[in-house]
């Protein structure tokens, strides 16, 4: 079995002691993004399995759209990642 040469960490240990591995974030071709799959990217960023920099080209994400996913986990939680529930944590 041969491992792709990544950079950093092949996988991290989240602090509820379940463990982050790549595999666990999103595909590379993704379009369609649900709040399980925004707050894998979150948390693969957060816990240092993936760079912020590398998230943002990887995923062809901008700046702006990256750090209101952060603030939004860091504020509300992962709810309110949810499109759906835009509205309930905006602030006024």
């Amino acid at each position: 079995m041969f491992l792709k040469k990544v950079d950093g960490p092949r996988a991290v240990t989240l602090p509820d002691g379940s463990v982050m591995t790549r595999a666990d974030l999103p595909p590379v071709s993704t379009r369609r993004w649900v709040a399980s799959r925004k707050a894998a990217v979150v948390r693969g960023v957060l816990y240092g399995l993936i760079g912020q920099n590398e998230a943002i080209r990887t995923y062809g994400l901008s700046d702006e759209e990256f750090r209101s996913w952060v603030c939004a986990v860091a504020d509300h939680g992962e709810d309110a990642l949810k499109t759906t529930a835009l509205k309930k944590y905006r602030q006024p």
